[in-house]
């Protein structure tokens, strides 16, 4: 069966606009032009663009899914199971949300009053999407969706004692960060110091560590004005490049 790109607009729910973009990045080619200059679609075009809004559900840019979808070694079939898996992983996600709102609402409303554990998860919860709405596109572009999920796994298995340890560390990063600028040394002791309690931290949520990575995270503290404002209002203007310098000079070591 074919499809003019007016039908395929309807049948996937996407515009005949975002459907002329993708064939102009080479994202989705149509299968042929007709003798009038229309795009004309078949199966194999409407199995991509299929792939294409998984992989966009899953937030995935245009660029990472055209390079993934073009790679020789790309396995629709595998890559399915794994929208798959990341689909009941989001599921997961929004029905316990849900049970977390559930319960507050009883709770104010003179019903059950929910136990230390409930609302614990739900503070989790609203810390992992207030992230996501921040930072999801920018950590995403810089990390990879699976180095996300992985994540975000993680903090959500975290148990308390885990998080109010990841929390002190934080506070604690921060007054060490204010000490170390005063010295005004990002290559001194204070400062290496610094670098490596914010490795720390980071282990609390990162799967796995890699000074690239750590370098990465901490120009991106630089480049991204709201990483720049969270910590120089925290820890004093140019707080932001001062641990920059720090990270650099520490996994430099």
């Amino acid at each position: 069966m074919e499809y003019t790109i007016q039908k395929l607009s309807r049948l996937a729910g996407v515009s005949t606009r975002t459907l002329r973009f993708y064939d102009e990045i080479g994202l989705l080619k149509p299968k042929r032009t007709s003798s009038s200059g229309y795009r004309i679609y078949g199966e194999a075009e409407v199995g991509r663009l299929q792939q294409i809004l998984f992989f966009k559900q899953l937030s995935f840019s245009l660029e990472e899914i055209k390079k993934a979808m073009d790679d020789p070694e790309y396995d629709a079939e595998r890559a399915l199971l794994a929208h798959r898996q990341a689909l009941l992983e989001k599921k997961e996600e929004i029905e316990l949300l849900i049970r977390t709102v559930d319960a507050t609402l009883d709770e104010k409303r003179g019903g059950k009053q929910m136990s230390a554990k409930e609302k614990f998860e739900g503070l989790k919860r609203e810390l992992l999407d207030e992230n996501e709405n921040r930072y999801g596109k920018e950590t995403r572009e810089k990390y990879g969706e699976e180095t996300i999920r992985a994540s975000k796994k993680q903090f959500v298995g975290m148990s308390e004692a885990d998080f109010d340890a990841m929390q002190d560390t934080a506070a604690r990063l921060q007054e060490m960060l204010t000490e170390a600028m005063a010295t005004g040394d990002a290559n001194g002791e204070m400062a290496l110091a610094v670098a490596a309690l914010h490795k720390q931290w980071l282990s609390y949520t990162w799967p796995s560590y890699s000074p690239e990575a750590h370098r990465g995270l901490a120009q991106m503290y630089v480049d991204d004005e709201r990483f720049t404002a969270y910590y120089d209002n925290a820890s004093g203007k140019g707080a932001a490049a001062f641990l920059r310098d720090a990270i650099y000079n520490y996994t430099d070591k």
